[in-house]
């Protein structure tokens, strides 16, 4: 169910969350899938609703730092820090969670939280307005390329969903995750790079990591798998791009510069600047994805550090 996001669909979806309803909604990055964080029923209904791991914890939106902060048992010096630097914007922090503070589910059985303010006008409305933690990961079904517009959420969860439709998001990949508890780290690659951060901090990046399967994971993003479509999808250089690619109906995600073979039944193409490409990813995955395709190829990216957190996602999305 997309609503236009005006006042009428901004009440409405503030008085479904207060009752313990799932309401979709953008940020700055993707669409999430929010419900109040302090109420377990709504937060297993997320978790119902996109085939969620229970060993997935889920970030926690809140409206400002001040209200982030009230949610964590202790705050490092660094963490204010940060705060004042990104907040609001796609940054998300972990710090040791204050029990009884919000549903365990939330936290997926741990003891920490992850933390995030996000500048997206219509989630800081929704927020403010309800003046309670929302827990929202991307809203779509789990492992599936997360969504960039309203009817990329209707595709993936079906129509019953409530979405508020703020037109696309802006930097189209999720936020960076950065663990505060101890030393300074990056648990999952994002807009916000390990250059960006060192503006304030020097911080280790173990944004590649692999979570086992089963385990209890400190944040979202450690799957070998997530980000994918559903047709298989394999990465190759530039060079090998149009090998072995005879008789299956494929379709290719290029870099902008990169030549086509004549014939190639679809074809993708995305700025070779990693902000711009990061923007049109999702959105390029998905009609991808819904071009019946037995086959997707792309394009491995330049292997700077400036393409780190494309190239995570390209990684987990072809596993």
């Amino acid at each position: 169910m997309i609503q236009k996001a005006d006042d009428r669909t901004l009440r409405e979806a503030i008085a479904r969350l207060r009752r313990g309803a799932l309401v979709a909604f953008p940020t700055e990055t993707v669409y999430g899938l929010g419900a109040r964080a302090d109420d377990a029923a709504a937060v297993a209904a997320i978790y119902a609703a996109k085939g969620r791991p229970p060993e997935n914890p889920s970030i926690v939106h809140v409206a400002s730092a001040d209200a982030a902060f009230a949610l964590a048992a202790e705050v490092p010096v660094v963490a204010r820090a940060l705060a004042a630097r990104f907040w609001p914007g796609p940054l998300t922090l972990v710090l040791r969670a204050t029990p009884g503070r919000v549903a365990p589910t939330t936290l997926a059985g741990g003891d920490t939280i992850a933390l995030r303010v996000p500048a997206h006008p219509v989630a800081q409305a929704i927020l403010v307005g309800l003046s309670l933690p929302v827990a929202a990961p991307s809203a779509n079904r789990s492992t599936s390329i997360s969504p960039t517009t309203a009817a990329h959420v209707e595709a993936s969860l079906g129509a019953d969903i409530f979405v508020v439709d703020g037109g696309a998001t802006g930097f189209g990949i999720e936020s960076t995750i950065v663990d505060v508890t101890g030393e300074l780290s990056i648990l999952r690659r994002g807009s916000i790079s390990l250059a960006d951060l060192a503006e304030v901090a020097s911080a280790t990046d173990r944004g590649e990591r692999v979570e086992p399967a089963g385990q209890s994971m400190r944040a979202p993003g450690g799957m070998a798998r997530h980000y994918a479509p559903r047709v298989p999808a394999s990465l190759r250089s530039r060079e090998s791009l149009f090998a072995e690619t005879d008789l299956r109906r494929i379709g290719f995600l290029l870099l902008a510069d990169t030549v086509a073979r004549d014939g190639a039944e679809i074809v993708e193409r995305l700025p070779n600047d990693p902000v711009a490409y990061a923007h049109g990813l999702y959105a390029a995955l998905h009609r991808l994805d819904g071009a019946e395709l037995d086959a997707i190829v792309i394009e491995r990216v330049p292997d700077d550090s400036a393409w780190a957190a494309i190239r995570d996602r390209l990684a987990r999305a072809t596993s």
